[in-house]
């Protein structure tokens, strides 16, 4: 394989056929490249459903009021159904081990200020597994806990991009802000993976929200994640239990689709995880059929090389050549053009999806890449593919007497 002889005849014969040379290389490159391109959108398809449903936890259940729509036991459609802390304690203690997780939401807006900064965020009251539910990543401090709900101390707990508006030379980390008049002290500041909207928010304590703001026992949503035990289809039937626990709780007719609405992260997970499947069986067998098509297309040239060299090989035998060293040749040369064609097609491949990516995310195609390792295998795939269709015909080439190749037309 390193004899030098070898090498020399092998850039000699691409040098004298350059066209041929440059069609089996072609081949090899494109479907490399066609192959890299397709799993890369693929993936890429595939980053933009994860990152939907990045900053929520996996086997979240939102549950939310609205106002009936269907007259029932005697009560008029349009009756506006309230959450309070007794709905929120009535699920945590109703269901027990299949809740992991559990919390209540308030949803305001305020005027904040710190010194001569101020802006309008979104605030979220809310209990201290909220910060499990919507995979918030403490950066300084810590998430509200359950002293401050017992004491309704005025505390919050601020985004990164909060503290960036408000606090330019200092840390925000133990300072008080003003929130609409009232101050509350900084006790942590979080990041999320849900982007820059989430980071501008704000969470406090659900009751220190429902004692300054209306001195009440109101709220607006109840959030809660199922057990991770839980199957698919356990986990959509404990969302319908829930429903009609509560439709029954606050008296809707079971059909009222919107008085009581939930929403289902095992619902969701369900069609996302239908539809990238599909995709990816879609492009799979897009890709191999490319792959076929570039090994029929390397097969062909190959036969067709040792045809066309059927006289050097007459030639070769003649000056004494041995059936081993010929068949060596025609197979290094095969070798190494699919290889340095594959890692052409695969340099192509990733350029073209790093060049087009950022302009791809408009399409819902978010990082479009594709894993090395993937493009390797199928360019071995070639390789094997070009050896194996290259062998056979240049075996029975190595046999021919050297009289009848030289006659060969």
């Amino acid at each position: 394989m390193f004899d030098r002889d070898l090498w020399r005849e092998i850039f000699q014969s691409i040098n004298m056929n350059r066209t041929r040379t440059l069609l089996s290389g072609f081949t090899v490159a494109f479907a490399i490249l066609l192959f890299a391109v397709l799993f890369g959108i693929a993936n890429g398809l595939g980053n933009t459903f994860a990152d939907a449903f990045v900053d929520d936890a996996s086997n979240s259940i939102f549950v939310m009021s609205g106002r009936t729509t269907k007259a029932h036991k005697g009560m008029q459609a349009g009756r506006r159904i309230q959450f309070k802390n007794e709905d929120y304690d009535y699920l945590k203690n109703e269901f027990g081990d299949k809740v992991q997780y559990i919390t209540a939401r308030i949803y305001k807006s305020v005027n904040a200020s710190f010194r001569n900064e101020k802006n309008t965020y979104d605030v979220r009251a809310c209990h201290p597994d909220h910060q499990y539910l919507e995979n918030t990543l403490m950066a300084e401090g810590r998430f509200i806990n359950q002293s401050d709900l017992d004491n309704k101390t005025k505390v919050i707990v601020i985004g990164r991009l909060v503290e960036e508006d408000l606090f330019l030379k200092t840390t925000a980390l133990g300072k008080y802000v003003n929130l609409n008049g009232i101050q509350y002290k900084v006790v942590g500041v979080f990041e999320d993976e849900g982007g820059d909207n989430e980071e501008r928010k704000i969470y406090m304590p659900v009751t220190t929200a429902q004692q300054v703001y209306g001195s009440n026992d109101y709220i607006d949503q109840i959030n809660l994640t199922y057990n991770p035990n839980m199957n698919h289809d356990q986990a959509l039937a404990f969302g319908r239990t829930i429903t009609n626990k509560l439709k029954n709780r606050f008296s809707v007719a079971s059909n009222d689709q919107r008085a009581i609405r939930i929403r289902n992260m095992a619902e969701v997970n369900k069609g996302v995880e239908t539809m990238t499947s599909g995709l990816g069986i879609l492009i799979l067998v897009i890709g191999f059929g490319t792959l076929i098509a570039g090994i029929v297309g390397i097969s062909n040239i190959m036969i067709f090389i040792v045809k066309e060299r059927t006289k050097e090989i007459g030639i070769r035998k003649a000056l004494g050549a041995s059936p081993k060293s010929i068949v060596s040749l025609i197979l290094v040369e095969s070798v190494l053009i699919t290889t340095i064609a594959g890692y052409m097609g695969l340099l192509a491949g990733t350029g073209i999806l790093s060049w087009v990516g950022p302009s791809l995310e408009t399409y819902f195609i978010k990082d479009p890449s594709v894993s090395t390792s993937l493009v390797i295998g199928a360019t071995i795939t070639l390789i094997i593919a070009g050896t194996i269709a290259g062998y056979l015909p240049a075996k029975k080439a190595s046999r021919i007497k050297p009289i009848v190749a030289l006659r060969d037309d």
